[in-house]
Parts: structure tokens; C-alpha cells; sequence
């Protein structure tokens, strides 16, 4: 026994030896020449936003265009999601996505934070996509691991999950930080930014805006309400010190490329979802019937189409733009008409291509100027802040079809808008009770937060606005989901926290309302 424990401590010196002696040449041969070991702030922002965006559009189009009737599929298997009826697993993939990219977000300020590449304004920017991607997350999930989230390369494999309430009250602080970072204007390098092409005082807009989104969403929390709105004013009110979002053209949008292959940034839906895919939904008679009602000039031939294709491309079918009802029963055989265009299909022999959404340079949205104007909106009804709610709700209007139709006018008070608002019968009713014109701001607003991740679907949590159709097929109650679950395999990777917050939050089930939504 003696004999064997002397010979294996003799190899391990005689390795130790060897190793200490070839190092040089051990390191040479096991160095990657393709992946980058060490890397800077400028080569990691744009593939974590492009890859953000990724999967924010793709839950967007799967899940909540069917939760919030903007599409229906034609389907009677179980997971139905217009049906509230979803298996446990959806909730996985954004759980993983998102994550990941706070990895790199992270990385990005801990680079900038470094003195030999100190950059305040890539520090804001990290900041602010932090508070984006966590607001996602705890607006999706509920309590999640923040404070300890992405610390296993430390050790710590079982984070605790924070309680909504604080993981916002540090988003707040973070975007606070941003708004300070940015201000001092650092130069970044354009091509390192797909969003702003380095344009840092863009971003310290957006961050500011972003900071108004998050403020109105926790609005209605008692114990947090009153130095929310504060701040809302403040910000409002607040001038060169917070600047926001002033137009489109400051909207925080990635510009895509188009088709695969035409430069670096491609539509995520033209590899990632199949063209015959792409086009299966059919219209929610929702969405579709409340634009074909008020001839609204996204779905406009006529005046405002782009070669036959319009703006939104869809197709209005056989049936003149009617949609598919959501929520129907299973053995119904809806009929489907209009849909989403898919970028192979011909139109006046030509082929629809980036005609097509699924083309489109138009959808990386993370957020858009009419959001904002209905932001402002609902806080001028409230009476949070000055400024004409009327004003605010039309801004929204124009810049919400502006967005899509660049030849519609922007301005609130052109005569395109009047007439416009005058013929689909959406005047601004100044006389509306509030809860009455809240569905006036709300119904414009889900038209506004068209494609904008899930969007639609937080803001209808909490608000209850706009007022959507239920249909007889709906699962839970007939109520709108209020989270997603847990991905399973955190109950067995994290069981001790995993109980802790189901004990504290509720059942893992999606009926358990979130922090902002519970009374």
C-alpha cells in the first residue's frame, strides 16, 4: 500500500515537472486562434440586443399575438395559447434567453467599469438593457433570482428569488445611474450600436422612457404609488434632466436587413420561422376588424400601399379583412380569412419579400414614441401631470400609423389625423367617466404596442384595458393568464428557493397574479 501511494505521488511530481517545463508550448497548442478570450464593451453590445430581440419576437408572434387576439391559429389540440391553455414547458426558452444576454449586459459594464477601457456611456447603456431585460423577466415570471442571479461562475448555483417589489425599486436606481452615465455624452463606436448607431444621447432618451414605462406599470401599488407618480411628474416635468423619446425617429428600434444574407443584422423570422409557418394564423377578429372598421391607413391599399402589399402586410383574404374570433370552442371550424403575408408569396407576380412582416426592417421594436404619447396620456388623465390628455392621445395616434406609414403625417393636429379620428369614430371624449377614456387610451395603445415583445399583454394585466371578447373555448376561468410558470427544471436544480417563493408569492400556476397586479 506504501509502495503504491510513493509511485503515484512520483508521477504527479514527475508531471508537475513536465508541465512546469513545457508550459509555453502546452499554452500555444491548446489557444483557440477563432474564439475571442478577451473581448471589449463595443463587441458584445449589438449580439446581446440582437439576440434580445430574437427571442423577444418570438414569443411575441407565438404567445402574445394569441393571448391578445392579434392572431388566432387554426387548431384543436391541447396547448391551444388563445385559449389560455399553454403546457409548462412554454415557459422555458424566454427564461434561458433572457438570462443569458444579463450575462453579457453585465459583462459589457464590467468592461466600460475597467480603467483601460473606461466608458461611462457604455456603462448607461448596459444599465439601461439591464432594467429592460429584468422588467421582462419579473413582469413575465413574478419573483425571480436578481440579486443572485448569474453567479454560478462564483459559485452559487441556488439563488434566492427576489420579490418584485424590490427588483423594482432597483431597476429605478438603475436606470437613475444610466440617466447620470449619459449625461456626460462618452462617444461609443457607431457599428459597436444596431439601436442608435452610437448616438449616446438617443439612449439616455430611451432610458428615460423606459423609467416613465416601468413608473406607470407599479402605478396602481398602494405602498408604492405616491412617489411613483412623484417621479413620473418629475421626469415629465423635468426637462434637460430627463430627456425622453421626442419622435420616431428616437424610437428604440433595431433597423433589421432584410432577407438572409443582406447584410448583418436579418428579420430573426426570416430563418427562424418557416414561411409556410409564417402565414398558418389567422387574423384575431380583434386586431384585424377594429383597423378594417376605422379604414385605417396601415391596412390601406389604396392611399398608403407599398406595391399592392400594405403597410402591416397582411393579407385581407377572401373576406375583406375578416378575422378569426379568438377563444373558440374545440370542434368549431373557424373560417379563416385574413393573415399575415409570408415573404415567398406572389403579389401581382411579384414576390411580397420584405413587403412581408416576415421581411420587415421594421419590427425589432423595444420601444416606440407612441407608447410614450399614451404614457403621457393616461398620466395627464390622472391628473399626475400638466399637458392635455386629448393632445398626448392623438400624438400617439398619428405616430403609431406614422411608424408604419412614414407618408401619414406625425402631427398631431394635421388634417390627415383629424379626418382620420372624425371617420373611425375615435375622437377623444373629454366627457368619458375614467375608466372610459382609459379604454380610449388603451385600445389605441395595443395598436401602438403592435409587435413590441409582450407588451400587450402586461399592459392588459394591468389595466383590464382594452376590453377583449371572450370566447367559449377559454381554459382558466375564462381569466387572462397572469404569469407564466417556472421553468420545471428549476423546482429540482433550485428546490429550497424554488418552495420558498411559491410559499411567499403563490401557487406556481398561471392564474397567481404578480406583485403590480394583486390589490
Amino acid at each position: 500500500m506504501k509502495s503504491t501511494k510513493h509511485k503515484i505521488i512520483g508521477l504527479l511530481a514527475v508531471l508537475a515537472l513536465s508541465f512546469s517545463s513545457c508550459d509555453k508550448d502546452f499554452e500555444a497548442i491548446n489557444t483557440d486562434p477563432i474564439n475571442i478570450l478577451n473581448t471589449t464593451p463595443d463587441k458584445l453590445l449589438a449580439p446581446a440586443l440582437v439576440s434580445t430581440l430574437n427571442s423577444n419576437m418570438s414569443r411575441n408572434r407565438s404567445f402574445n399575438n394569441e393571448l391578445m387576439q392579434v392572431t388566432v391559429n387554426i387548431s384543436d389540440g391541447d396547448g391551444t395559447v388563445f385559449r389560455y391553455d399553454f403546457r409548462r414547458t412554454w415557459a422555458d426558452y424566454l427564461w434561458n434567453s433572457w438570462y443569458v444576454q444579463l450575462n453579457n449586459y453585465r459583462d459589457i459594464r464590467t468592461l466600460a467599469s475597467r480603467p483601460e477601457s473606461l466608458n461611462t456611456s457604455y456603462q448607461g447603456i448596459s444599465l439601461i438593457c439591464e432594467a429592460w431585460v429584468f422588467s421582462l423577466l419579473t413582469d413575465t415570471y413574478g419573483d425571480i433570482p436578481y440579486t443572485q442571479a448569474n453567479a454560478g461562475k462564483d459559485g452559487l448555483l441556488e439563488p434566492v428569488f427576489d420579490k418584485q417589489k424590490d427588483i423594482y425599486k432597483d431597476l429605478f436606481k438603475k436606470l437613475e445611474e444610466a440617466n447620470t452615465l449619459l449625461t456626460a455624452g462618452t462617444s461609443i463606436v457607431p457599428s459597436s450600436d444596431p439601436v442608435y448607431k452610437g448616438n449616446v444621447a438617443k439612449w439616455r432618451k430611451f432610458g428615460n422612457s423606459l423609467y416613465l414605462r416601468l413608473l406607470t406599470r407599479v402605478s396602481g401599488k398602494v405602498e408604492v404609488s405616491a412617489s411613483s407618480i412623484a417621479k413620473i411628474r418629475e421626469i415629465v416635468e423635468g426637462g434637460a434632466k430627463y430627456p425622453l423619446i421626442s419622435n420616431n425617429n428616437e424610437s428604440a428600434t433595431l433597423e433589421w436587413t432584410g432577407e438572409a444574407g443582406s447584410g448583418p443584422y436579418v428579420n430573426p423570422y426570416v430563418n427562424g420561422v418557416r414561411v409556410q409557418d409564417f402565414r398558418s394564423p389567422g387574423m384575431g377578429s380583434f386586431f384585424i376588424e377594429h383597423l378594417r372598421d376605422w379604414s385605417d391607413p396601415r391596412i390601406d391599399f389604396s392611399r398608403y400601399g407599398n406595391g399592392g402589399v400594405n403597410a402591416l402586410g397582411i393579407n385581407p383574404g377572401s373576406n375583406s379583412f375578416a378575422g378569426v374570433p379568438s377563444g373558440y370552442e374545440i370542434g368549431v371550424t373557424p373560417v379563416k380569412s385574413a393573415y399575415f403575408y409570408s415573404s415567398d408569396q406572389l403579389v401581382s407576380n411579384k414576390a411580397v419579400a420584405e413587403r412581408s412582416l416576415q421581411q420587415s426592417t421594421k419590427t425589432g421594436i423595444i420601444m416606440n414614441y407612441a407608447e410614450l404619447q399614451f404614457i403621457l396620456a393616461e398620466a395627464a388623465v390622472k391628473g399626475w401631470i400638466g399637458g392635455s390628455a386629448e393632445n398626448y392621445y392623438n400624438a400617439g395616434i398619428a405616430n403609431a400609423i406614422n411608424y408604419w406609414v412614414p407618408s401619414f403625417p406625425a402631427d398631431a393636429n394635421s388634417d390627415d389625423l383629424k379626418k382620420y379620428v372624425a371617420g373611425a369614430d375615435i375622437n377623444w371624449n373629454p366627457t368619458a367617466s375614467l375608466e372610459g377614456k382609459m379604454e380610449q387610451i388603451h385600445l389605441q395603445k395595443y395598436f401602438a404596442l403592435f409587435l413590441v415583445d409582450m407588451q400587450q399583454w402586461f399592459e392588459y394585466r394591468r389595466t383590464g384595458h382594452p376590453i377583449l371578447p371572450k370566447g367559449k373555448g377559454l381554459r382558466n376561468n375564462g381569466v387572462m393568464p397572469a404569469r407564466l410558470y417556472y421553468p420545471v427544471y428549476v423546482q429540482s436544480a433550485n428546490p429550497t428557493n424554488y418552495k420558498l417563493v411559491v410559499a411567499s408569492q403563490g401557487p406556481d400556476e398561471i392564474s397567481t397574479n404578480v406583485w403590480w397586479q394583486k390589490p
